[in-house]
């Protein structure tokens, strides 16, 4: 069969768009299709590793394997990874081309089309089936001109398009006719059908808002999507999406860095039963009660160092450390417990030398190339085995990296403390181990009871028949426009 796209854009940001690819892929995957999922540009500091040595947007990789494939950064081949409040990292087909400011993306955005309809036409010619999620939304007609991101990347490919709506927000009827209002004509007709995310209660009141809506558009409805209880248990890409989940007895607090990354990292450890995690947010001080503070990875160490000094958290994680209290750093929360993070070549912002927490006897210094690695991994202690990535710049190195505590392809890996408490590493994606992830809980002094990656597939499962229920998915099939790929 020929290969067949739509594209999923959202009459706002965060109407869940991720999630319904992620459930479409595992759907059309059970009725036998090849599918990729695709989304042209993603700005996101929650990146996964790929099989080709790429990054991509961790989205991408949760809908990879809902379609029972391995992600490869054909399927996201732009990333922006925020830096500051107005600049970002530019990725393009997982390899960094430049930071640029917000103001200049705009000049660097129509460069980038080739690259990015070269690779939805390179993963096409493998596929029954592509699903491509936009960006925010196409009612921000302000930023029309050279987009990529949504009805830039439809017409440029000939991708027709379902626009969602998130009744939860409310004023969803005006979401998806006030976007049909601003659209030029040409962009409008792109769009062939509609759908509604997130109903609570009985969908048969919304019977009149359907019909509202197909009057005010001519767009047939796709069907109304109940809200999903289980969305908590996917790993989640947007940084909004990060909360506290109260559970058990061992407490871990998390202080939310303004420049946080590969905040899934802590997914494994908020659905274990025995386990409460608490978010920390600005303005707040870590808790007194904590069992465990996790220091997440960071885009910019340096930076969100300060921020953690101006916050007062290091005042509050020396006290945590005097009552016995344990500490994890992971990534650039590694790099942030040590002595000192340098960066002289002036790889994060200006060059700079600054004190770390001062938890651990090491030093790391920025270099300007990015480990990029898939790797297979062990517990010292433990012998547990597991798997992760290492995504970061910088090298660390001092008398704590003597006491590693995970041995990652042959070579030792982290720091501890000399009596054990505090502990940092590179490797993100470790506590999705099963094993691994009880016998270092264990250590610190709690149960596991929790099989994680298990759980994803179910609920990935559970998802797909959620729409396969309340979506006309051959509908939707039956209205996917024919790609054209490009030569093997």
């Amino acid at each position: 069969m020929a290969t067949r796209a739509i594209m999923i854009q959202g009459a706002g940001s965060n109407v869940g768009k991720s999630m319904l690819v992620a459930g479409l892929a595992r759907a059309f995957a059970d009725r036998g299709l090849n599918v990729r999922p695709f989304k042209p540009q993603n700005m996101s500091n929650n990146a996964a590793v790929t099989m080709d040595g790429g990054e991509i947007g961790r989205a991408q990789a949760l809908q990879a394997r809902a379609a029972r494939v391995a992600p490869v950064v054909d399927m996201n081949p732009v990333l922006l990874k925020p830096e500051t409040e107005t600049g970002a990292q530019i990725i393009v087909q997982g390899r960094r081309l430049s930071s640029v400011t917000a103001g200049d993306y705009g000049k660097v955005r129509p460069s980038l089309l080739p690259a990015v309809l070269e690779s939805f036409r390179r993963l096409a010619r493998d596929a029954d089936l592509v699903i491509v999620e936009g960006a925010g939304s196409p009612a921000e007609v302000n930023l029309r001109a050279n987009d990529i991101a949504n009805m830039g990347f439809a017409e440029a490919a000939g991708v027709p398009v379902i626009l969602v709506g998130d009744i939860d927000r409310g004023g969803v009827i005006a979401q998806i006719v006030g976007t049909r209002a601003v659209l030029a004509a040409a962009d409008a007709a792109l769009i062939r059908g509609f759908a509604i995310n997130k109903f609570r209660g009985d969908v048969r009141l919304f019977d009149g808002g359907l019909a509202a809506i197909r009057e005010h558009t001519g767009w047939p409805s796709l069907g109304v999507v109940p809200w999903f209880r289980d969305a908590w248990r996917l790993p989640a890409e947007d940084v909004m999406d990060v909360a506290s989940r109260p559970g058990g007895a061992f407490r871990i607090a998390v202080p939310r860095l303004a420049r946080i990354a590969n905040f899934d990292d802590l997914d494994p450890l908020a659905a274990e039963p025995g386990v409460s995690v608490d978010i920390v947010e600005s303005g707040r001080p870590l808790p007194g009660n904590a069992d465990l503070v996790l220091i997440p990875g960071s885009k910019s160490t340096i930076a969100d160092l300060a921020d953690f000094r101006a916050q007062g958290w290091d005042i509050d994680l020396q006290a945590h450390v005097r009552r016995g209290g344990r500490v994890l750093g992971l990534c650039g929360g590694y790099q942030m417990l040590g002595r000192e993070v340098a960066d002289p070549e002036g790889i994060e912002g200006p060059p700079a030398r600054v004190a770390g927490l001062g938890l651990l006897e090491v030093t790391t210094t920025m270099h300007a190339a990015k480990r990029l690695a898939l790797t297979e991994a062990h517990h010292m202690v433990s012998g547990e085995p597991l798997s992760g990535y290492e995504i970061h710049l910088g090298r660390t190195e001092g008398p704590d990296c003597a006491r590693p505590w995970l041995q990652v392809d042959g070579r030792a890996e982290g720091a501890s403390s000399a009596d054990g408490r505090v502990q940092g590493c590179y490797l993100h994606g470790l506590f999705a181990a099963d094993g691994f992830r009880a016998a270092w809980l264990r250590e610190a002094g709690t149960e596991s009871s929790l099989a994680y990656d298990a759980g994803v597939e179910e609920t990935l499962d559970r998802l797909a028949a959620h729409l396969a229920a309340h979506l006309d998915l051959d509908m939707l099939l039956s209205l996917a426009g024919e790609v054209r790929t490009v030569p093997a």
